[in-house]
């Protein structure tokens, strides 16, 4: 398997796993309390440095990702595992349309969900200049 498939499944299988950590924190503990919008909201942050934290990891772990096509690529990959995976959950255990999942999120956390989804594709991309080994990978060292 390239390089490039195993990076991109290996960052969504962390996402997804410390996503689905958080949710059984975010359903029983935070829902109830402050609702579902500000228990999504709160769990917001934390994923941003997850996912941050596993772009590098990736970047680490698979140098041959340190092109800017490639690290696209595995955060396209990442992306689709994590959707894919949510939409079957979502059929499966909740037995729930994909037009259903994505017409009951609520408009603010679920706006903010859409772009931590699209950070989330771009971040190993966006880590490359600040990666120690690409750039030093770059710059013939």
């Amino acid at each position: 398997m390239p390089k490039v498939i195993q990076a991109g499944l290996a960052y969504g299988a962390i996402v997804l796993g410390a996503g689905f950590l958080l949710g059984l924190v975010r359903v029983p503990l935070l829902v109830p309390r402050i609702g579902e919008r500000w228990a999504e909201l709160v769990e917001m942050p934390i994923m941003a440095v997850v996912i941050d934290r596993a772009a590098g990891h990736m970047l680490r772990r698979f140098p041959d990702i340190c092109s800017p096509i490639s690290a696209l690529i595995t955060g396209g990959l990442g992306l689709a595992l994590v959707i894919a995976a949510e939409l079957t959950l979502a059929g499966v255990l909740q037995q729930r349309s994909i037009a259903q999942v994505i017409s009951s999120r609520d408009q603010v956390s679920g706006s903010v969900y859409l772009v931590m989804l699209l950070i989330f594709a771009a971040m190993p991309r966006l880590r490359l200049p600040r990666h120690q080994a690409c750039a030093s990978r770059d710059h013939g060292a």
